[in-house]
């Protein structure tokens, strides 16, 4: 079947035809057939780069151009949204019926908004946890939203990501039961079970346009499924390396997936040298060129200093602990053949498109805090996998695991090479998880009762696989604990959220963290300083990453406590009542402490050293903190703390930034970090004030304000500046341009 042929507008074809499609692959094929372009619901199981984004563009286009109608695309992270949204940016240029061109539009970010602006697009990307936040500000336009695509389904199974994808396509069918959902996943060994329950059809295909072989190696040896082995002696001790240099003698490119974000850190630092003496001169001008976008996006730190070097050999690091436009620009030179070898943890295989003739994963075991090692799901294998292989590029992929011996050897192919991936089960029957997803039901009115509770969760995939007792026995579990904490009452024979309920399921955090917030304000600490409300959301569940203390750490910690007890908002717990209470509690201090160096502007070198915290994990509990800030401090202006709220929200801003407070003012500029707030505040440019009358030189003689930042701040405050000195920076910057384009 062509595209020609499809019925479709013609605009679209050639929009189509352009990017180098004019056939469509067998898996595209049968989804025409099984009539997705008459609006049936349909899960779609098909390799890696089989072409499964072709069909949600195709429908989209349909539902859009044709019908008038609006799609919301949802993904698992936002790196995948990025991607999804510069897939579906070629088909701006079409126009709907009414004329008007179709708009494009990307929400991932804030949890506290419906974001009346969506409004405005046809076709919105979004993450799943995103959709979910929408849904409990009751976002009016998703009622208008005729076609949902979600994409990568198979993390239903996810214990964290899966129930919220759950209870997300169970709101918007409830909102529309005329939507049409397209589900896509490289990998659902039950699509058929899946499909009953969105009553949808089912396709499921092996069908991939470049082969794929996997594979086993122990030593400088790996044998494959297909029957084939090969040897390839050895250049380097490290057998992932070893593996991933070979590839790259043939022209090739290699993806290597390590357990943690220490090891792809440490493959890729191995591998630079090799990597760096088979460049051309050519290719080490145009890695240079990657490796200073690296450093000018955003401020520079540790990480993205580290990054850049190893840019410039031709390797590069990805983890989820990298800025989001680091991560895109190393996507980018990938996709360009510039950068050789790419050590990631898994979340890379989670749907971004970034094949590679070779894929090694180095381990098949994963470590979870709290639980020890262990070994991977074959569901998790198969999606790294299935990385192997670039169309175009590519005659054949190559999937290889690393064993440490023959026993191994045997065992990883039996295991997860000539095993097939596990079912696809709902993970939402868990108490922490449910106290979530009841409060968002209640507060954003999709139930009013209990009976009503129950009925919504049974049309969930748990209860569609598992009946509908231990469901709704765990409902009424967490009813009662929500009503218990005054975030639920009864009005007449009705439930509804209380005032307190409904907008900790607007903040998009655990009840229990509302609990915690809305406890710790009232009792407060004898003594209350920030380490009191640093300490007070680390003692959450939502805080994330947790920082457990070692060993060596435990004595200063134990006495940092004891003398800090005043400060708690909490009762410290003591070693002999509960052991695991009280080492939790250390962590939740050492967690405080790491916040609190870094909003005293202690380097990011002194923190890492000092609390052996990963660059990456360091960034994530900023993150991560920041948001807990601004929704204690929410909390704090519900419950009328008006002596707290200007606290709270005062350290929200320096925990974002990292700063002392007098640098405050300077860092709420755009551009303006904790790195150049302090050049600026040194230098004697204290204010917005300061700034104002400064003269362009004056700014441009501090070290990291360039002319396009001075003009920056210029534009953002206002201030008397010269013709003459605006001229000269024009040509500045004109002459800038030049010499890049030439």
């Amino acid at each position: 079947m062509k595209i020609a042929d499809l019925p479709i507008p013609e605009e679209a074809k050639k929009i189509i035809e352009k990017s180098g499609f004019t056939d469509l692959y067998p898996p595209q094929k049968e989804a025409i057939e099984a009539g997705v372009l008459d609006g049936k619901n349909l899960v779609l199981a098909s390799p890696t780069a089989s072409g499964k984004t072709l069909v949600a563009e195709l429908c989209a286009i349909k539902h859009i151009v044709e019908k008038g109608g609006k799609v919301l695309y949802l993904t698992p992270l936002r790196a995948l949204a990025s991607e999804k949204y510069d897939d579906f940016r070629k088909y701006t240029a079409l126009k709907r019926k009414d004329g008007r061109k179709l708009r494009l539009g990307i929400s991932t970010g804030d949890y506290d908004g419906s974001d009346p602006w969506l409004s405005r697009y046809d076709i919105i990307v979004s993450t799943n946890e995103k959709t979910d936040s929408l849904l409990r500000h009751r976002a009016d336009w998703i009622n208008d939203v005729t076609l949902v695509v979600a994409d990568e389904i198979h993390l239903l199974n996810d214990g964290g990501r899966g129930p919220t994808l759950e209870v997300t396509l169970v709101r918007l069918m409830d909102l529309n039961p005329k939507l049409q959902i397209l589900a896509l996943s490289a990998t659902v060994r039950n699509a058929d079970e899946i499909a009953e329950w969105l009553e949808a059809g089912a396709i499921t295909t092996e069908w991939r346009p470049v082969k794929l072989i996997e594979g086993v190696s122990f030593g400088d040896q790996a044998e494959f499924n297909d029957g084939s082995s090969i040897e390839i002696g050895e250049a380097d001790n490290n057998p992932a390396i070893n593996f991933a240099l070979n590839i790259i003698s043939q022209g090739g490119q290699a993806l290597i997936f390590a357990e943690t974000r220490r090891r792809t850190v440490a493959f890729a630092r191995k591998a630079a040298k090799a990597v760096n003496k088979g460049l051309s001169s050519q290719s080490k001008r145009s890695l240079k060129t990657v490796s200073e976008k690296i450093l000018s996006a955003g401020e520079k730190t540790r990480i993205s200093n580290l990054l850049a070097d190893l840019v410039s050999h031709g390797v590069a690091f990805h983890h989820a602990g990298l800025k989001a436009q680091h991560r895109k620009i190393i996507e980018d030179a990938f996709k360009q053949r510039k950068l050789k070898i790419i050590s990631s943890t898994p979340t890379l295989a989670a749907g971004v498109n970034l094949p590679a003739r070779r894929v090694i994963i180095s381990s098949y075991r994963r470590y979870e805090p709290g639980y020890g090692w262990y070994p991977i799901s074959v569901l998790e294998y198969k999606q790294m996998s299935g990385r192997a292989g670039r169309p175009k590029y590519d005659k054949i992929g190559e999937a290889l695991l690393i064993a440490k011996n023959t026993d191994e050897q045997d065992y990883l192919m039996n295991s997860y090479v000539l095993a097939k991936p596990e079912r696809i089960w709902s993970r939402l029957a868990k108490e922490s998880v449910l106290r979530s997803h009841v409060l968002a039901t209640l507060a954003s009115d999709f139930a009013n009762s209990e009976q009503g509770l129950f009925d919504f969760f049974n049309r969930t995939l748990h209860a569609h696989q598992y009946g509908s007792r231990n469901i709704e026995e765990l409902v009424s579990t967490v009813l009662k604990f929500l009503y218990r904490e005054k975030m639920v009452e009864v009005d007449r024979s009705y439930l509804k959220a209380t005032n307190f309920g409904r907008r900790v399921s607007e903040l998009y955090i655990d009840p229990i963290s509302g609990v915690i917030f809305r406890d710790g304000l009232y009792g407060r600490a004898k003594v209350l300083t920030e380490l009191s409300f640093l300490h007070m959301i680390c003692h959450t569940p939502d805080l994330y990453p947790k920082h457990y203390p070692r060993s060596k750490e435990m004595k200063n910690l134990v006495t940092f406590m004891e003398v800090h007890k005043d400060e708690f908002m909490f009762e410290v717990p003591t070693e002999w009542d509960d052991r695991v209470r009280y080492e939790s509690f250390l962590g939740e201090v050492k967690s405080a402490l790491i916040l609190d160096a870094w909003n005293n502007e202690v380097s990011e070198d002194n923190i890492i050293e000092k609390f052996s915290v990963e660059p990456g994990d360091l960034f994530r509990l900023v993150d991560s903190a920041k948001w807990l800030l601004h929704a204690a401090h929410k909390i704090a202006r519900l419950f009328g703390h008006k002596d707290l709220f200007p606290k709270i929200s005062e350290l929200e801003v320096r925990t974002e930034s990292g700063v002392k407070k007098e640098l405050v003012p300077l860092v709420r500029l755009a551009g303006i970090g904790r790195v150049r707030g302090r050049m600026l505040f040194n230098a004697g440019l204290k204010t917005i004030e300061d700034l104002k009358k400064a003269q362009l030189n004056r700014l441009m003689e501090i070290p990291y304000i360039g002319p396009k930042m001075a003009k920056n701040i210029k534009e953002q405050i206002g201030g008397f500046v010269k013709k003459e000195d605006w001229d000269r920076l024009k040509e500045n910057e004109f002459d800038q341009k030049l010499l890049s384009d030439y």
